[in-house]
C-alpha cells in the first residue's frame, strides 16, 4: 500500500477552513437553541426531521441513520424529548424490534420556538457573507461531498437492515 499523498497548501487551507467553519456554526446553532427551547442539536435534528416527515413520524432507525448519531446515544436523547412531551415512540406494527417516533403538538410548538432564531444565526453567520452565485455553488459542493461520504458511511448513519416477520433476517 502507497502513502497518500500530502495535501497541498490549498487542500489543506480548505480543510481547514471546513473544520473551522463548522465548529463556529455548530457551537452559534447550539448556543441558540440551548437558549431558545433547552434542546441539544441532535434533538433539534430529530425534532426538525420529524416536523418535515408528512406524518410527523418516523422510523427510529431512519432517524439515526439520517443524524448520523449512535442508535444508543439516539434512543437516550429520544427518551430525554419523550419527557418532555416533544415526541412520542410506539412500537412499529410491521417489525416487532421496531420504533415509531411521533412529534407532539408540544413539539410542534418548540420548532416553532427556535426556528426563527436558528434561521437567523445561519444567515447572520454563513449567508450573510455570500452571493446568490455563492451559495448555489456551496450547496453544490457540499452536496456532493455529502453523498460521496454517504456511500461509506460510519456504523451510525448506515442503513440497517430490517428484519421481516417470519423470515429471520
Amino acid at each position: 500500500m502507497t502513502s497518500p499523498r500530502p495535501l497541498d497548501s490549498t487542500q489543506l487551507a480548505a480543510y481547514f477552513a471546513l473544520v473551522e467553519t463548522s465548529s463556529l456554526l455548530r457551537h452559534a446553532v447550539e448556543q441558540q437553541l440551548q437558549d431558545a427551547g433547552r434542546l441539544s442539536y441532535v434533538q433539534f435534528q430529530l425534532l426538525a426531521t420529524l416536523g418535515d416527515s408528512a406524518d410527523g413520524s418516523r422510523r427510529m432507525t431512519d432517524l439515526a441513520d439520517g443524524v448520523v448519531y449512535s442508535r444508543s446515544g439516539l434512543t437516550y436523547q429520544a427518551q430525554t424529548l419523550e419527557k418532555r412531551g416533544l415526541i412520542t415512540r410506539t412500537p412499529a406494527a410491521d417489525d416487532e424490534r421496531g420504533v415509531i417516533v411521533t412529534l407532539t403538538e408540544a413539539g410542534r410548538a418548540v420548532l416553532a420556538d427556535v426556528f426563527p432564531g436558528h434561521i437567523a444565526v445561519v444567515t447572520d453567520m454563513l449567508l450573510a457573507p455570500l452571493s446568490s452565485s455563492d451559495v448555489e455553488t456551496l450547496a453544490d459542493i457540499l452536496t456532493r461531498v455529502r453523498d460521496h461520504m454517504r456511500r461509506s458511511p460510519p456504523r451510525s448513519a448506515a442503513p440497517r437492515r430490517r428484519r421481516s416477520k417470519g423470515t429471520g433476517e
